[in-house]
């Protein structure tokens, strides 16, 4: 087998591993647990972009991350190319990149299905989004994984504390997220 055919099935298995864990189907509250909060009215045009991941609870693709980011598109059909970025283990580690595509399920904008593989989407839910798109937090229904997310590659802890409250509140442990390491010269 070719190193190019070798790679090529390499990240199509750790796609599928990605869908497999993150449970794409499933998008029902934990019980005793109302549904997450969705943002109002999202302005894709306006989500589209770069955001710096800030804290999250990771994945287990995820696990030491730095420099992690999250890149939109928006495509002429309404959905969102999206590419997950970051390096793994340190700022000089190796860079590894995640490509997917974000399905608008609501009419709010605020509910989506990432596609990693045909046909499965994963529960992708924006709860919240400042006014001025500054800052943004993507939640799933099962409370399992939760990313705050920046336009900048840091923020101030008064900042980070209230997403943090925003993130409690919805039914997350706070004590589960971690900070993702940023440097702030890109």
């Amino acid at each position: 087998m070719t190193n190019i055919s070798t790679a090529r099935a390499a990240r199509v298995t750790i796609a599928g591993a990605m869908l497999a864990l993150l449970g794409a189907c499933a998008s029902t509250p934990p019980s005793g647990l109302a549904p997450v909060t969705l943002a109002r009215q999202v302005d894709l045009a306006r989500f589209a972009g770069t955001w710096y991941v800030i804290a999250n609870i990771p994945t287990m693709f995820e696990g030491g991350a730095h420099n992690a980011t999250e890149h939109y598109v928006l495509d002429a059909d309404g959905t969102m190319d999206t590419t997950f970025s970051f390096r793994a283990d340190a700022f000089d580690g190796p860079l590894k990149t995640y490509r997917s595509r974000g399905y608008v399920l609501d009419a709010d904008h605020a509910v989506w299905g990432q596609q990693y593989i045909w046909p499965i989407r994963a529960d992708y839910r924006i709860s919240y989004v400042a006014d001025d798109y500054s800052t943004t937090i993507i939640t799933r229904e099962k409370r399992d994984y939760v990313w705050i997310m920046a336009r900048t590659p840091t923020i101030s802890d008064d900042v980070y504390r209230r997403l943090l409250g925003i993130v409690e509140r919805e039914g997350y442990d706070p004590a589960k997220v971690q900070r993702v390491p940023q440097a702030s010269a890109r």
